[in-house]
């Protein structure tokens, strides 16, 4: 007679080919996970750089298109004190025209001591260039072309360091970024597409083999920690003074430099006239 009885320190094939197929779908579901998350982190990270090298640009163009206006009018409103003062000899007239003439002669700051040369973060993008022999070059407006743009994202969506896990790949990918962003920054279109043809010529790094669902937990992990971080960066822009001033411009920030501009010149047409007439009746 055939003995039924099983032997309990025996494995069933089946359960352990089921086992095996359950945890690779786990881990297939996971590296999915991951893939859309760091999808969805670079299309972030790709709204903040942009956003954030509009407010650069913004603030440059901001100071290359109405710092004349500004310095003038303190000008002007210096020497109209000055020319008040003469007029009357009053005391107090007198005290306002110097605050107008020491608030046109600043203490020296520690970025001025420097020769410009260092900002709120260092080295200024003007020093950079200098000390790396390239050329200074202004934006040539505030937000760069709808091709730049489309140029750009389809670049970085390719080549940013977030996709890559090994550190000396992305050490590369953060050197060729910077270019990219340079490049956007300018709106220069051409350099855009000779960088993209740079990067489908050259090595690919590898992709991540994702052995074991720690390591998969991991990377989510780190991409949460690194919205967290980017989320903060953009509330900072946001916050910011030209930041603001980019929300208010809505879709024409260039156009908005220009009316802040006619405005100044008006202000400076008044206040020479101003003084030309307390000079006359001198």
């Amino acid at each position: 007679m055939a003995d039924d009885t099983t032997d309990p320190t025996t494995t069933d094939p089946t359960s352990t080919d089921e086992a095996a197929a359950d945890e690779a779908a786990a881990t297939a579901r996971l590296e999915a996970a991951v893939r859309a998350a760091e999808g969805a982190l670079i299309e972030f990270e790709i709204a903040v750089e942009t956003f954030r090298i509009e407010v650069e640009n913004f603030s440059r163009l901001h100071e290359q298109r109405l710092g004349p206006y500004y310095s003038r009018l303190e000008e002007l409103d210096a020497q109209i004190a000055e020319a008040v003062a003469a007029r009357t000899g009053d005391p107090e007239d007198e005290r306002r025209a110097r605050e107008a003439r020491a608030a046109i002669m600043p203490m020296p700051q520690v970025a001025e001591l420097f020769q410009g040369w260092l900002d709120s973060e260092g080295f200024s993008q003007e020093a950079y260039a200098m000390l790396t022999q390239q050329p200074v070059q202004q934006p040539p407006r505030v937000r760069p072309s709808d091709e730049a743009r489309k140029l750009y994202r389809e670049l970085v969506r390719k080549c940013h360091p977030d996709l890559a896990v090994d550190q000396n790949e992305r050490d590369r990918r953060d050197v060729f970024v910077s270019r990219v962003n340079q490049a956007y920054a300018r709106g220069d279109e051409d350099a855009l597409r000779e960088l993209a043809d740079e990067w489908d010529r050259g090595p690919r790094g590898e992709e991540p083999a994702w052995e074991r669902q720690e390591e998969l937990y991991a990377r989510l992990e780190w991409l949460a920690q690194r919205k967290d971080l980017l989320a903060d960066a953009a509330a900072a822009l946001e916050d910011s003074a030209v930041g603001s001033m980019l929300r208010m411009a809505g879709d024409d920030p260039d156009g908005m430099l220009a009316e802040i501009a006619e405005g100044l010149r008006q202000r400076v047409v008044e206040r020479e006239a101003e003084l030309a007439r307390l000079r006359e009746s001198a």
